[in-house]
């Protein structure tokens, strides 16, 4: 009998946590950053790992949602969000970061509490990995650090609110930002592969054309796509085409619908400015977010859904 409560008070107890939405167990491929370690008790409950991408890193107050002051970085990006042990304070759990931070060799660049510089609503500077909240009413902590070394320097970015239900513990989220070049020559634009495309189906997607994040001035990356797009062109005399720019679902339609069309529009210009293709044969469209080729959810999805299309006319 009392073996049967055992068990009866056992999954209460389970039950109860769930409905919490308290996280048992590290999320199934999560671990902590070799260069960070968790605070003693906390469970990792979301967790992600980019091999290359961009972030902004705050250096100053946060103004209409914006920090004053950041730095833009690319390389291998890693979020890490813990929950941290009920009953320790924000300030114990941030002095213990703090203090292993200074240890490992790392240099504060910027720390903000409360309202001091931290509060202003919730920013999109983060939106290569999720936004982030910011308006913790029962109060918040966060920094930024940097080590420097020789095979590229690290960034961290630490921010650590407490949610109104104070019987919960923190919420900890951690990114560690690894400086390196792109990987580059892993994707490939073929004159031919493009015709055979166009040919079968009336279009074809172009990876190799690059952006930076919410702009349109097509980078130096991208001259060996835009080499074969013209090759094309120069091949087939009589052909014209719609430049197609596609998006993610990041941000609000309108501005995705902008930016996509002028994107298309800086590819446009490139071709005929560059490469000497007649304007004639270019026209520029933009699409945003409204024809995916996969799911937005995932990272690599929306990737996949960042493209430049050229349909036949």
């Amino acid at each position: 009998m009392e073996w049967k409560h055992g068990i009866a008070a056992a999954c209460f107890v389970g039950m109860i946590a769930a409905q919490a939405g308290l996280a048992q167990t590290d999320v199934e491929g999560s671990k902590d950053h070799p260069l960070v370690s968790r605070y003693p008790g906390s469970v990792i409950d979301q967790y992600s790992s980019t091999e290359f991408d961009e972030f902004t890193l705050p250096l100053g107050k946060l103004m209409d949602s914006v920090p004053e002051k950041s730095q833009h970085l690319e390389g291998k990006i890693t979020r890490i969000s813990y929950a941290a042990p009920a009953g320790r304070s924000i300030l114990e759990v941030y002095r213990n970061y703090e203090s292993a931070l200074r240890k490992a060799g790392f240099a504060i660049l910027y720390e903000c509490v409360n309202n001091e510089g931290c509060w202003s609503g919730s920013p999109t500077f983060h939106t290569a990995l999720g936004n982030e909240d910011w308006g913790w009413s029962a109060g918040q902590r966060y920094l930024s650090a940097k080590q420097s070394r020789a095979e590229g320097d690290v960034y961290v970015s630490l921010h650590i609110g407490q949610w109104s239900d104070l019987s919960r513990g923190s919420s900890v989220v951690l990114f560690v930002v690894e400086v390196k070049p792109m990987e580059g020559g892993l994707i490939t634009v073929d004159a031919a592969a493009l015709a055979s495309d166009i040919t079968s189906t009336g279009h074809s997607a172009v990876y190799g054309i690059y952006f930076d994040t919410a702009k349109a001035e097509v980078k130096p990356e991208s001259d060996a796509a835009l080499k074969e797009i013209a090759k094309l062109l120069q091949q087939t005399p009589t052909l014209t085409l719609f430049v197609v720019g596609h998006t993610d679902s990041v941000g609000a339609l309108a501005s995705n619908m902008d930016l996509s069309k002028r994107r298309a529009g800086s590819v446009v210009v490139a071709l005929t400015t560059k490469y000497g293709v007649a304007a004639t044969r270019l026209v520029a469209q933009g699409c945003g977010p409204l024809a995916p080729v996969s799911s937005n959810d995932t990272e690599d999805g929306r990737a996949k859904n960042r493209r430049v299309e050229l349909v036949k006319q």
